[in-house]
């Protein structure tokens, strides 16, 4: 964990650094109960009381009707809520926003679903269809809204299709456990990265068969121990913005294999695209799958890539 927190800061904050080591030096005169102080600030814990972000479908502002409607009553927090109560085996929600990005989401008949906005402010299309049969659809509507975020990072600490977690997820409670030491969000990354993947074991047979349209139970992997590169990086994910830890979920490719991994913010320091770590003697990118994977067998990396030449195409 040291290495891991060192790394980061001697890459994002060099000035940080001489700053500390010449204030350490201005301030060798001090009194030993203002150094006291110091410490004891230093090894101050964060809270670790979860704070889960759910979301609501208000209804106040709506797009269609019934067999499918879209609530976009707090696209200022960074998501929709569709819901589907139709005969057809499913139906599809597009989003193109600003970026020009086209997000496609599969739901079924049943309770509204979380779909974020990631593309940052502006116009986001909504485009809506039903399943006739097969790759079949036949359209329903499509509306165009204007998007104006809280802030850049508000729609990464939501729970969504993708990242699925409620205050009573195991992923959760388990995250509050692994963080009670932790005295900076930088602590509780590294807390909760070595945790899972310490704690997860890459499935080579689920990498084989798993479905078109797989979503992951978060819950499932932690009880299980095991899973694929979408379950970890899903769960890293629920477990980060359940501390109130801007988290991205990305999702492209490393190579040529169709990929996951995650991004943090860090209050006063900002994004930390693809996380690296420094193990002592080289830097490497804090994807949670490849860390888990390097204690298994390098057959697995046909599944999930080398960890080199992240592409990414969509952030969820």
């Amino acid at each position: 964990m040291f290495h891991l927190l060192c790394g980061i800061l001697a890459v994002l904050c060099p000035a940080l650094i001489l700053a500390s080591c010449s204030s350490a030096s201005a301030s060798s005169g001090s009194t030993k109960k203002s150094s006291t102080s110091q410490a004891e600030k230093k090894e101050t814990v964060r809270p670790n009381t979860p704070k889960v972000h759910m979301p609501e479908a208000s209804g106040t502002a709506v797009l269609g009707a019934e067999p499918l409607v879209i609530d976009v009553s707090h696209t200022d927090q960074g998501y929709i809520m569709a819901q589907y109560t139709g005969d057809a085996a499913k139906a599809n929600i597009q989003i193109d926003g600003p970026d020009g990005i086209n997000y496609k989401y599969f739901i079924t008949s049943g309770p509204y679903v979380t779909m974020p906005l990631t593309s940052g402010d502006g116009s986001y299309t909504i485009s809506t269809y039903e399943n006739i049969t097969g790759d079949k659809y036949a359209a329903l509507y499509s509306e165009t809204i204007d998007v104006k975020l809280e802030s850049d990072f508000i729609p990464y600490l939501y729970p969504n299709q993708y990242v699925d977690f409620t205050p009573e997820s195991k992923a959760v409670k388990t995250a509050q456990e692994q963080v009670k030491t932790a005295t900076s969000d930088l602590d509780a990354v590294a807390d909760i990265y070595y945790y899972v993947t310490e704690t997860i074991s890459y499935d080579e047979e689920k990498a084989k068969t798993v479905p078109t349209g797989y979503l992951p139970d978060l819950d499932e992997t932690l009880s299980s121990c095991e899973g694929i590169c979408f379950d970890y990086a899903s769960l890293m994910t629920a477990m980060l913005r359940s501390q109130d830890i801007p988290t991205k979920l990305e999702i492209g490719y490393s190579g040529k294999v169709y990929h996951a991994w995650i991004s943090v913010y860090i209050k006063d320091v900002g994004w930390i695209d693809n996380i690296i770590e420094f193990d002592g003697k080289s830097w490497k990118r804090m994807d949670p799958t490849f860390a888990s994977s390097n204690k298994n067998s390098k057959k697995i990396l046909k599944y999930i890539g080398d960890g080199n030449n992240y592409t990414v195409r969509y952030t969820r």
